[in-house]
């Protein structure tokens, strides 16, 4: 067989993805074909409990290097635009001398809790969830500032940039202060039907326009690689870098999802799902976020505790470690997989971070409920899978009287797609398809064809994503256990609204 020489040069882009714990780049050509791959750490710090941050020059740091891994692979001159996905709901404030005030608080950080009352009551809890689209809830950055402009007051007044990840890092690389509008809508502070920063919410801030980011349409060219960052990245001076978004938003553009029948489910630290609309709706099942494409939203459904939850499991409860001893998940997982649907009688209530969407209570708590001498180690494992399952259920079922519309399959993505057992009860309790993407790096993807579209290798998100996405695994549930759930998911519905009196 013939070797195809254009693909030493055929034009490529980049998908750098900024998450949480690493910077993940990936160069791809106009099929989604990876060429070369990179990553790098980022460390995360908790100065105190519930207290998590991370240092700004450290998001710059794993850039650089992992684009220097990757034009150390490739010939950059092929390189035709880069895009970003980044963790959300994560900022750092900039003073007029361009450096951090204070170190970045992320989106794991609980310290704003008992701001959120109080602003959201004095501003209007229902005109925040029509600007926003987000109900009350402690994750928005909004919610972040008002803790910074209280505790931090002298640092808050000498503000001068107000950063999200991605505009933090197209700054680095371009030397101009912009964003997309799927990486602002995140911050809570964004107004969603008109694309740009609410003025209301700014002045009961305290702040004012100019010290974020312009916003853009994901898939526009926001600026060109600085002289400075070329030699820091081995990127050429002048290469396009491209509005992408939040990573959530890129991981469905990853998975092309962009019609509503289809939602992308997250099975990471927290599981998240969503279902792509073009019209603008919002509501108390979900939180509504901008697409990371050039028309429509996905209403979103989060559960804090995903694969946060079974870990907690194994190391607090059980007292194991998969770290040392990784045959422990196999062990588990097999022994779970031989008990019957519903953990003889057992259920797990996941809200160990409290519950978002649909009570939107930050005090609540988890819970196992029927748990008698009969259980042992397999029953809780397969009970937090359940409890999991059920609670992703109940979000989708809401979303689709939402839509009036099914959403007919999902696409897994994250670290828990790595459970055979775990794909296997979201297909049962759900009853709809679990289908897995042929790659594990969708954000990267999603933002790799955010960029694709900005340097006209194709001519829209929909044409891009359909080229560039593709499904090799599809988990079909079993009409008899899917029958049986639907029973215990009755009861699972009574438990929180018990629980909570």
């Amino acid at each position: 067989m013939k070797k195809d020489a254009s693909q030493h040069t055929r034009p490529l882009v980049i998908g750098l993805d900024s998450s949480t714990t690493a910077m993940k780049a990936l160069a791809l050509d106009s099929n989604g074909q990876v060429l070369a791959a990179a990553s790098q750490p980022i460390p995360l710090s908790s100065p105190q409990p519930n207290h998590y941050e991370q240092d700004p020059n450290h998001w710059w740091r794993a850039a650089r290097l992992a684009l220097r891994e990757i034009t150390r692979q490739i010939d950059p001159a092929r390189i035709k635009a880069l895009a970003i996905s980044n963790q959300r709901e994560t900022f750092v404030p900039l003073g007029w001398d361009q450096q951090p005030l204070r170190p970045a608080i992320i989106w794991l950080d609980e310290r704003c809790k008992e701001e959120v009352e109080p602003f959201a009551s004095e501003f209007g809890k229902k005109k925040l969830l029509k600007i926003t689209g987000k109900p009350v809830d402690y994750a928005p950055v909004l919610y972040r500032l008002a803790w910074m402009k209280y505790h931090e007051s002298e640092r808050y007044r000498n503000i001068a940039m107000i950063c999200d990840v991605h505009s933090y890092l197209v700054w680095k690389l371009t030397d101009v202060f912009r964003t997309s509008w799927a990486s602002a809508c995140p911050l809570g502070i964004f107004d969603l039907s008109r694309k740009e920063w609410s003025q209301p919410i700014l002045d009961a801030l305290a702040l004012v326009p100019e010290q974020l980011p312009a916003a853009f349409c994901p898939g526009t060219v926001l600026g060109q690689v600085t002289d400075e960052a070329a030699a820091a990245t081995g990127l050429i001076a002048g290469t396009a870098i491209a509005a992408g978004g939040g990573d959530g938003q890129a991981a469905g553009l990853g998975v092309a999802a962009l019609q509503s029948d289809r939602a992308y489910l997250n099975l990471g630290t927290a599981v998240v799902a969503g279902v792509y609309n073009r019209k603008y709706k919002t509501g108390s099942a979900f939180r509504t976020i901008c697409s990371c494409s050039d028309a429509g939203y996905y209403y979103e459904s989060s559960l804090r505790a995903g694969t946060f939850a079974v870990d907690w499991l194994l190391k607090s409860v059980m007292g194991l470690d998969p770290a040392r001893d990784p045959s422990i998940h196999q062990q588990l997982t097999a022994d779970a997989g031989h008990l019957p649907p519903g953990s003889e009688g057992l259920f797990f209530v996941p809200y160990l971070n409290g519950v978002m969407n649909p009570y939107w209570d930050m005090n609540a708590r988890g819970a196992f409920v029927g748990l008698s001498s009969a259980h042992e180690r397999p029953h809780l494992y397969r009970a937090v899978l359940e409890g999991i399952a059920f609670e992703k259920t109940l979000a989708l079922e809401a979303i689709e009287k939402t839509l009036r519309a099914p959403v007919r399959e999902l696409i897994a993505i994250g670290g828990g797609t790595a459970n055979a057992l775990w794909l296997t009860i979201l297909a049962d309790i759900t009853g709809r398809p679990i289908q897995l993407p042929s790659t594990s790096e969708a954000s990267a993807l999603g933002a790799g064809i955010a960029a694709a579209v900005a340097a006209g290798l194709h001519s829209d998100f929909r044409t891009a994503a359909d080229a560039m996405t593709a499904i090799r695994e599809t988990i079909t549930p079993n009409p008899t256990r899917h029958k049986t759930y639907q029973s215990l998911l009755e009861t699972y519905t009574t438990l929180y609204p018990n629980l909570s009196r």
